[in-house]
């Protein structure tokens, strides 16, 4: 349930073409309290926790249970924020505000609807107000129909499919000559079709991202989809720095949290072999 000042699905719906939606993933509940307090839109709890928090390769290992865990803990941290008050003034500014998302991991759908519906259920039950599949597959399909029909909220997800990474031999640009740009679509005006309140547009060409924003009626949210969706969505960790490697072409970094981590922790080791640290102001 969601609670007072919430983003509704609705709301959300409802800023198709107006003020462009900010989306951010988060995986545990201090970064859940930080990206509501920030203002965030809605926050996904991504299965690209595998890569992020895991250390997996890719997000194909994560698991439902994984997902269940890791959306209670963001869901508990907005909800701590929301009672972090000392007055009604500060109540008003301390509600949650983003929508949760949650995705639904490989394996835990598209396979039969019944394993889709069951474990959107344990998510919707963990403290997410709508779930995220990828794809446009038949039984995908019949799930996101399923699942609307039981009054949960589903968010698509197509162009490039991490959960399709080994049919695509890889983290590559779709929908780049017409015919695969076509294949887009129709993915979008199916899902559409189905059901689903928003859409993932992921690696694409900006003009086919372009195109798809203005042929479908609900919101696109991009990620390496160019600047003309109705909103954006990026991995935390690319943009505060928790990341190893280069910056994505598709990330801006705006925080370099990983050195500052670094430092911190490397001056407490020197501290505490230089005996500096505790000291009688950390001691009892």
């Amino acid at each position: 349930m969601a609670l007072p000042n919430t983003l509704t699905v609705p709301q959300f719906e409802a800023r198709k073409g107006n003020l462009p939606l900010v989306v951010v993933t988060a995986y545990d509940a201090p970064q859940g309290r930080l990206a509501d307090a920030a203002g965030a839109d809605a926050i996904l709890v991504g299965d690209s926790l595998g890569m992020t928090t895991l250390g997996y390769d890719s997000t194909l290992p994560v698991t439902v249970a994984d997902m269940v865990l890791h959306t209670r803990a963001v869901s508990r941290g907005q909800q701590a924020r929301a009672i972090e008050k000392n007055s009604v003034e500060d109540a008003a500014r301390g509600a949650r505000h983003a929508l949760l998302i949650a995705d639904l991991p490989f394996g835990g759908y598209g396979v039969t609807i019944e394993d889709g519906v069951r474990a959107a259920v344990d998510l919707i039950q963990a403290g997410a107000q709508a779930v995220k599949v990828e794809g446009a597959g038949e039984i995908t399909l019949a799930t996101i129909r399923r699942l609307i029909d039981i009054g949960i909220p589903v968010m698509g997800h197509i162009g490039m499919t991490p959960q399709s990474v080994n049919r695509f031999g890889g983290f590559k640009v779709q929908g780049k000559s017409e015919e695969a740009a076509e294949s887009v679509l129709r993915a979008a005006n199916a899902i559409v079709e189905a059901g689903v309140f928003s859409m993932v547009l992921e690696v694409i060409p900006a003009t086919l991202a372009a195109r798809i924003t203005e042929a479908v009626p609900t919101p696109t949210i991009g990620i390496g989809a160019g600047p003309f969706c109705d909103g954006q969505v990026q991995v935390l960790h690319d943009l505060i720095g928790l990341t190893d490697g280069p910056t994505l072409r598709h990330a801006k970094r705006y925080a370099d949290i990983g050195s500052s981590l670094r430092d911190a922790v490397s001056a407490y080791a020197a501290d505490v072999r230089a005996r500096r640290f505790p000291t009688e102001e950390n001691s009892f």
